[in-house]
């Protein structure tokens, strides 16, 4: 049986950010320990907001502030895919 989608926009977007950035990095054994914190702290962020702050906060970090740059290159670095290469499904799918 296929899990129930989930239901709320909030849970929607986490889904897709968990399968697309969240989880790759999270699940990997060679992932830094620095950028597994990062994403874990990124995670806390995002369960702070309404459907509205997540997707905010998710074109925040595509324009790019100092910490949101820093920590994309990171992911750049150790080979992970960032928000920046999600931007055409999630603008599809949540904006």
């Amino acid at each position: 049986m296929k899990p129930a989608a989930p239901a709320t926009k909030e849970q929607r977007i986490m889904a897709f950010l968990h399968e697309r950035v969240f989880d790759p990095v999270l699940m990997s054994p060679t992932a830094p320990e620095r950028l597994k914190q990062g994403i874990r702290q990124t995670i806390v962020r995002l369960r702070q907001r309404d459907a509205a702050g997540m997707i905010h906060f998710f074109w925040s970090a595509i324009i790019g502030t100092e910490r949101s740059t820093r920590f994309a290159a990171l992911m750049r670095e150790a080979g992970f895919d960032r928000f920046e290469e999600t931007i055409d499904d999630f603008r599809a799918q949540f904006t």
